[in-house]
């Protein structure tokens, strides 16, 4: 786990780069805070900062390797884990292949030379990574199945510059001659999906290789990306009397996974809310660490006990458990320096207790596991259910739903009845785009009065679903979220959030064996029992505590909405909206009666406040320059 940057220069000028890659290098020191070093050729500059995990005195970065008669042909630069990295030394050993660390990195350079392109195929884990072949004047880029890991990069005149953060190509902006204009359609998709969708960055020049994608390309080309991940669900029924052994297999690829996750040099912790999901994570885990470690987080606030249901969860299955308690104003005060570790926002208010408890974890391991991947992998969203409810209206005429659309349109707000009646009409394209709705666009013109008549969500999701024409209903959602709200949300606050606290995350639920299994599973073992994750609760009978099993998701929840209607965050607030320099972006005047509008409860608009305040803190920082989150690594010295 750490944070590269790199450059293939467009004229062979390597030399003239590396005072530039040198000085970027620093603002993503919290990725890896234990060593830091560059190498360079006449073509390439990779930098890198080093979180140690696994070889710890060795498998330094960037790191060379070559066969034999070419012992230093290939350069590379990696940020993650390979979790089976032992078996794939085996087997490119018996190949002939020499290995000089003891370390995963060189899997992935040696599995190169012996693979090609095809090396990310064999890989089992959480990568991005970069290698330049000096012979064939080559880049080879990777990023990993599900998008753990990021990868940003920007082309200009002068070269292909990448990086595990925005931030660093920012700061490269200069010598790069690169425009920081911003990206006015993916501030539309931002605000209606609450994050910035891949490829997308909020800076129109800046964009990041898809998940399960990688890249070739040469001096002065263009970054092509091509798809290597294809997720299928696809699902056969499971003959009446055979469900138990689909619930064992889905037992014995989650052991499994957990046990290759706890691969590593350092001590290994585990999130736990009290939920199935991380509670079978951190059940398993206690089985290859008797002394295992679990956190979770909390607020000062009655009403919220899910600290109590996380320590009741600790204390059955037997492990030492430490809380964080955030009050509201520790929440505000981070939000600065969250945003700024974030590179774009996502506005999601479950990213500061986040913060906080990975804070409270680093002081005492340098690894956790969290259950992130679970929902989307075994159908545990409550919405889930939707394609059930509706089924009675699939078989209405066209004509009849859409008349049904139009009635809806024209009852009262709050009657019951008149969301069956939207949501009946629509085809499931046009009323599901994920988890992350945040505006209707009726509510988007209010506050981006710039919005085109002509954008909806179906210019992100329209791609997605037709991958998924084949597949039942809920898998549909599942592969949708896939592409949307995990790899978007999910799973950037996984790593940003987790990396900005030196506190590497590993998430056993995302791993290509236990995908394998989970897109077998048929809708009716999804969603089944008037539960979610019916499988996985079945599967996990004899794991997990039984007062586990059936409890619904927890997660951090935060109480958004209470705090900004009352004095915990209502002020903040407002001089949030009142300070920021985004007139050309929000208008102002929606954005404060929303805001009395939620304070004096005539409608419940935390969500999409919380969404235009978390951009307002961005744009302070890294447009206006007027906020300072307060980061005390932009001025540390890189030891080179």
């Amino acid at each position: 786990m750490c944070g590269f940057l790199g450059m293939l220069t467009a004229g062979g000028d390597a030399d003239t780069y590396v005072d530039a890659v040198t000085r970027a290098l620093p603002c993503m020191r919290h990725r890896g805070p234990d060593e830091a070093g560059t190498w360079h050729d006449t073509d390439v500059i990779f930098g890198f900062n080093r979180l140690s995990i696994v070889d710890l005195e060795h498998s330094h970065q960037p790191l060379v390797w070559g066969p034999a008669e070419q012992p230093e042909r290939y350069a590379l630069i990696f940020n993650g884990e390979i979790y089976n990295y032992v078996e794939l030394r085996e087997e490119l050993s018996a190949a002939g292949h020499t290995f000089r660390t003891q370390g995963d990195s060189e899997t992935i350079v040696v599995g190169y030379h012996h693979w090609g392109e095809a090396v990310v195929e064999h890989l089992r884990g959480m990568f991005a990574f970069a290698i330049w072949d000096t012979e064939e004047k080559l880049l080879f880029v990777g990023r990993d199945q599900f998008g753990i890991k990021p990868l940003f990069y920007a082309t200009t005149s002068a070269g292909t510059v990448f990086s595990s953060e925005k931030k660093s190509i920012l700061e490269m902006a200069p010598e790069l001659g690169l425009g920081l204009e911003l990206d006015r359609r993916a501030i539309e998709h931002y605000v209606d999906l609450q994050y910035v969708p891949e490829p997308e960055s909020l800076h129109a020049g800046i964009r990041r290789l898809e998940s399960g994608c990688t890249a070739t390309l040469r001096a002065g080309g263009e970054v092509v990306a091509e798809r290597y991940f294809k997720p299928g669900f696809e699902v056969a029924p499971v003959p009446k009397g055979a469900e138990q052994d689909l619930f064992d297999r889905i037992a014995r690829a989650l052991e499994d996974s957990v046990e290759k996750h706890m691969r590593a040099d350092v001590t290994v912790g585990s999130f736990l809310s009290g939920g199935i999901d991380s509670t079978a994570i951190a059940t398993l885990a206690k089985r290859h660490n008797p002394n295992l470690l679990t956190f979770t987080t909390g607020f000062e606030r009655e009403g919220y006990s899910e600290v109590d249901v996380a320590a009741e969860s600790a204390a059955a299955i037997g492990v030492e458990h430490i809380v964080k308690v955030v009050s509201p104003e520790e929440y505000a005060g981070a939000i600065p320096k969250i945003m700024w570790y974030l590179d774009d926002p996502v506005a999601d208010p479950s990213l500061v207790p986040l913060y906080f408890v990975a804070q409270e974890a680093r002081k005492h391991v340098k690894v956790v596991l969290s259950g992130e991947g679970a929902d989307e992998l075994f159908g545990g969203y409550t919405i889930y259910k939707e394609p059930l409810s509706l089924a009675p209206f699939e078989r209405f005429p066209t004509p009849l739903r859409r008349g049904l659309g139009r009635l809806s349109r024209v009852l009262p707000d709050g009657m019951k009845g008149k969301s069956l009646l939207e949501r009946g009409s629509m085809t499931m394209e046009e009323r599901y785009y994920g988890n992350a709705r945040s505006f209707n666009f009726e509510q988007l013109q209010r506050v981006l009065p710039w919005a085109k008549e002509e954008w909806d969500h179906k210019e992100v999701t329209a791609p997605i679903y037709a991958q998924s024409t084949h597949m039942d209903p809920v898998a549909r959602m599942q592969h949708l979220d896939l592409f949307t709200w995990m790899r978007g949300d999910i799973l950037v606050k996984a790593d940003k959030i987790n990396m900005a606290n030196s506190l590497e995350l590993r998430v056993p639920f995302l791993d290509k064996e236990v995908f394998a299994v989970a897109q077998t599973i048929p809708h009716d073992l999804k969603i089944a029992g008037g539960t979610t994750k019916y499988a996985l609760r079945k599967a996990m009978e004899q794991i997990v505590p039984p007062h586990v099993l059936h409890r619904k998701k927890l997660g951090f929840p935060v109480p958004m909405r209470h705090w900004l209607a009352g004095d915990e965050l209502f002020g903040w607030a407002q001089d949030t909206i009142n300070d920021s320099q985004t007139d050309d972006i929000f208008h102002r005047p929606a954005v404060l009666e929303m805001l009395k509008e939620h304070r004096d409860g005539v409608s419940d608009h935390s969500r999409r406040l919380w969404t235009v305040l978390a951009f307002m803190v961005w744009h302070g920082i890294f447009v206006e320059n007027r906020i300072d989150p307060q980061i005390e690594e932009k001025d540390y010295p890189v030891n080179l």
